[in-house]
């Protein structure tokens, strides 16, 4: 079993609404599999000044945090092996050791733990 999973929530250009959606349906549905990663594709917007997935996503996040589905998240900008969640999660998950966004600080993207 797989116990990490990448989600391209930029996939069809969705409504903000439509890509929160998502983020909790994919949550439950990986706890459900005790998939414990999520990798987060929501991009940073193409104009260079940050999009609106990017916050939302981490806002529904926070939310979902609060209710107990996820343990943490690391903004892609932290995802490094200099940062104590990240190699908690590399433990966890020894797949996460070869990700191309460790170290890259990519504002596109975010771990989700659960």
């Amino acid at each position: 079993m797989k116990a990490y999973r990448i989600v391209n929530l930029e996939l069809n250009m969705p409504s903000v609404r439509e890509a929160t959606r998502r983020v909790e349906a994919e949550v439950r549905m990986a706890r459900g599999h005790k998939i414990r990663l999520l990798k987060l594709v929501h991009g940073y917007g193409s104009t260079g000044a940050g999009g609106k997935l990017r916050p939302a996503v981490r806002r529904e996040l926070d939310r979902l945090q609060k209710l107990g589905y996820v343990k943490y998240y690391i903004p892609g900008e932290a995802l490094s092996i200099f940062d104590e969640n990240t190699r908690r999660a590399m433990n966890l998950c020894s797949e996460l050791r070869g990700d191309p966004d460790i170290d890259r600080h990519n504002n596109g993207v975010t771990l989700v733990v659960l």
